[in-house]
């Protein structure tokens, strides 16, 4: 039995040796993969709200023309003005003209003066070329409209 009471005093101090060890290599660990972690982090949240799925991501993918985007843009009006008229029609009121409803939406009351100065130089320019090619010259004003109506 005194034997035992020499081993426990020994063991006791091995465990409280090998106790800071472990403690030591886990901090150490901990602080490396902090660091690591650390490091990589600033590449992640780079990344965040990036993708295909982002709608403020353009990379990758190709913006429609303003055509194209303008007729999307219609084609989806029609339709929320079509299921409201739907709903007006099941509760008994009376349809609202759907082209109308889409003029009046679509259309663009303000445009950038410097855009419509733009566009005046460039109808004037047209109708300078018009004019040497013995044609009759346009309307400029009239033109202007049109061309800002295509653009829209």
């Amino acid at each position: 039995m005194g034997h035992n009471h020499q081993v426990e005093p020994f063991l006791a101090s091995a465990l409280q040796d090998a106790f800071w060890t472990v403690l030591l290599v886990v901090v150490v660990g901990g602080a490396l993969v902090a660091v690591v972690t650390f490091v990589g982090a600033g590449r992640l949240y780079d990344q965040i709200g990036r993708g295909g799925l982002s709608l403020n991501e353009d990379v990758g993918r190709g913006k429609p023309a303003p055509r194209e985007a303008a007729g999307v843009r219609e084609h989806e009006i029609r339709q929320l003005l079509d299921a409201r008229n739907d709903r007006r029609v099941r509760r008994g009121e009376a349809p609202l003209d759907v082209e109308a409803e889409l003029r009046r939406l679509t259309a663009d009351t303000e445009v950038d003066p410097a855009l419509r100065d733009e566009i005046r130089q460039l109808v004037v320019a047209r109708n300078e070329r018009r004019l040497r090619a013995g044609k009759a010259p346009l309307d400029v004003d009239e033109e202007v409209e049109r061309e800002i109506r295509r653009l829209s």
